[in-house]
């Protein structure tokens, strides 16, 4: 299976990099932000500008995600955050390819900004605080924390 692992830097990657293991015999690729710290992965990757909630951004990486998801045709997106997801997901929910969103650690009791978007868009939603699936809805799963 041909993975995308979705997801900006910081503690974002930090949770997906925690998650390798679950990738091993799988092809995967990331999609993450232009930062020193993602420069230096050892995987495949292809680096975008930082998106933050510019509107203008969003439209560029999309058309950006758009290219990499017709080149790569990946099986499955899996997303840790944040809203670099959010382009991606929702090209991705267009173009026929399943999601996978999890929701950031961090996250306790308040859902985050991409998290509120991206329940509506993802395959399977899943939250690391069992207290958070009140806060979702049906659709949010607790299967146990990433760290």
């Amino acid at each position: 299976m041909k993975i995308a692992l979705v997801c900006s830097s910081g503690g974002h990657l930090t949770e997906m990099l925690l998650l390798m293991e679950a990738f091993e015999n799988h092809e995967i690729f990331f999609v993450t932000y232009d930062h020193p710290t993602t420069k230096q992965l050892g995987y495949k990757k292809f680096l975008i500008e930082n998106i933050g909630t510019n509107p203008w951004k969003m439209i560029k990486a999309s058309l950006k995600f758009l290219k990499i998801l017709r080149r790569e045709k990946p099986t499955l997106i899996i997303s840790t955050g944040a809203e670099i997801s959010v382009p991606c997901f929702i090209l991705a929910r267009i173009m026929g390819i399943k999601t996978i969103y999890i929701e950031s650690w961090c996250r306790v009791v308040h859902k985050s900004f991409s998290g509120k978007i991206l329940y509506y868009f993802t395959n399977t939603f899943l939250v690391q605080w069992p207290q958070l699936l009140e806060r979702y809805g049906k659709k949010a799963r607790y299967e146990g924390a990433v760290i």
